[in-house]
């Protein structure tokens, strides 16, 4: 004789409500209904970030730092959330019916600036961190034999202790990429529409995040997928790509609120 067990719901999937498998292409649809709402509002966001990329790779490379480039451009996707706050705030427009305009966007920031500028400090320490990790592996593997500057990509990966040194770094930055994730998933668009102390817009979203693991691995993965896009292309693919991952972000929030009610 077989007894059947029902899962039971633990306490933080009972507060915060489980989303489907399919929201995160529910989220993407919706953002791209958002996109083509305002298709030039959306790439001009989208222009001034691939900008940005494009500027500090320019940067470094005219000092002669190519070496810091990809911890450079990791770093900066740390902080891009709280960075979005206008192209989520496009979106928040169009949910209620009001229209969406460059300067509306703007106006997000003067609802909570103290939570969003606190999320901010938090997200650059959190880059800070990265670039002192990524500085620590280079050093413990290559501070004998440093590859040469003039080549620095083609000489890292070649050398012998290409592996090692790609594994730990991509390890460590995981994880401090997880936690990002986790910290900022619903915390920012919470902070841009909610007047709520930096503590619990985070730990908010880390419960939510824990509670939904499965589908927002499946949403990291379409950021990390996205994002990669954009790199690869050299910055020129975050013009499609960054205001469609806000938007989604911002349909993950009124996820979160519907489930909250």
């Amino acid at each position: 004789m077989t007894t059947d067990t029902l899962a039971v719901p633990t306490v933080s999937e009972t507060r915060y409500g489980l989303l489907n498998n399919e929201a995160p292409t529910r989220w993407m649809m919706a953002a791209w209904n958002d996109f083509m709402a305002a298709p030039l509002l959306s790439l001009t966001w989208g222009v001034i970030f691939a900008g940005l990329g494009i500027g500090l790779s320019l940067g470094l490379n005219l000092v002669g730092l190519d070496s810091l480039i990809p911890a450079a451009m990791a770093g900066f996707f740390l902080v891009a959330p709280v960075l979005t706050v206008g192209m989520m705030e496009l979106a928040r427009l169009r949910s209620v019916g009001e229209p969406m305009t460059f300067a509306g966007s703007l106006r997000a920031w003067k609802r909570n600036p103290t939570g969003l500028g606190g999320i901010g400090m938090v997200l650059m320490l959190a880059m800070t961190a990265w670039l002192q990790i990524a500085l620590l592996v280079f050093s413990l593997f290559f501070h004998a034999n440093p590859p040469a500057l003039d080549n620095f990509l083609l000489s890292l990966l070649s050398s012998d202790q290409a592996f090692a040194f790609l594994l730990m770094g991509c390890s460590l930055g995981g994880v401090l990429a997880a936690t990002v994730f986790a910290l900022g998933a619903l915390s920012v668009p919470m902070l841009m529409e909610r007047n709520v102390s930096v503590v619990e817009a985070m730990t908010t979203s880390a419960g939510f995040v824990w509670a939904n693991r499965r589908v927002m691995l499946a949403w990291a993965a379409c950021i990390v997928v996205l994002v990669g896009f954009g790199f690869l292309t050299f910055f020129l693919g975050l013009v499609l790509t960054l205001p469609l991952l806000a938007y989604g972000s911002w349909h993950l929030y009124e996820d979160f609120k519907s489930l909250s009610e």
